[in-house]
């Protein structure tokens, strides 16, 4: 088998893992009521706590649905490629058998996102469309060509940044074998984008556009749409909110490759 046939591989690899999760149906089906259920919930004491003081840092009900919406299927679009997926890797090292994928004809990280597809995100998907479909009649935007391209663009950037950072994590066991503690503090960052950014003092800003680019996951692009004033940004915003993944992207990769160098195999 060469490279070539990889593009051929990894789908049928899909199909046999969403085979594989839909095998109980009914668990599957009530997982998914769990999950919007409980973002329902979150969601809702923020609604409430909308209702008591009218908005927050300028932001009202609909404006903040929009962002809630945005940040969820972000996160569930990148994350379906990457979190149990990269959560295993440190297993993988510790068990030995991270090197059986070394082996195959291709690449390593394709196989381990595409073979894993987590179509248990499925929850996030419907309980954000309907909140985004909402969101979107009721927010003060002329839905022209141009914004809707720059909101489907900034979405496919920022599934790109939680994508990269989960593979960040995954690929630092390959080098720290135990790295799944970073995973605690990549979803401490992702509540800070539940909210607008704004709100917050100017160094956690300064790492959610940096060091931990979780800002431009949601807040930055919402922002732009919403033609709402964007602390240290400026006039930047709007091009960063769509480079911001591919930017992390090309670390990740650096990063991965870097960590698959420095990788020694269970022994040492």
């Amino acid at each position: 088998m060469s490279l070539r046939t990889a593009p051929q591989v990894l789908p049928f690899l899909v199909k046999l893992f969403v085979k594989s999760q839909m095998e109980y149906r009914g668990a599957f089906i009530l997982d998914r009521i769990a999950q919007i259920i409980n973002y329902g919930a979150a969601y809702a004491g923020i609604w409430i706590l909308l209702l008591r003081f009218g908005n927050l840092g300028g932001w009202n009900w609909s404006e903040l649905a929009l962002l809630l919406s945005f940040q969820l299927l972000a996160y569930a679009l990148g994350a379906s490629f990457s979190f149990t997926q990269f959560r295993e890797m440190q297993n993988l090292v510790r068990n030995g058998t991270f090197e059986a994928l070394l082996v195959k004809p291709f690449s390593p990280w394709a196989y381990l996102a595409f073979a894993g597809l987590n179509i248990g995100y499925l929850g996030h998907f419907i309980l954000g469309v309907g909140l985004m479909i909402w969101a979107v009649l009721q927010v003060d935007v002329a839905w022209n060509f141009g914004n809707i391209l720059y909101l489907t663009a900034s979405m496919i950037s920022a599934a790109l940044i939680v994508c990269s950072l989960m593979t960040m994590i995954g690929a630092a066991s390959l080098v720290l074998v135990r790295s799944n503690y970073l995973f605690s503090i990549f979803f401490g960052f992702w509540e800070f984008t539940r909210y607008p950014l704004s709100i917050f003092p100017a160094v956690i800003q300064v790492m959610l556009y940096t060091i931990v680019p979780m800002g431009f996951m949601a807040y930055v692009p919402v922002a732009w749409l919403l033609g709402k004033d964007i602390p240290l940004l400026g006039a930047w915003a709007g091009p960063l909110g769509l480079l911001a993944g591919p930017i992390t992207v090309v670390i990740a990769m650096a990063q991965w490759r870097y960590c698959i160098r420095r990788y020694q195999g269970a022994g040492g």
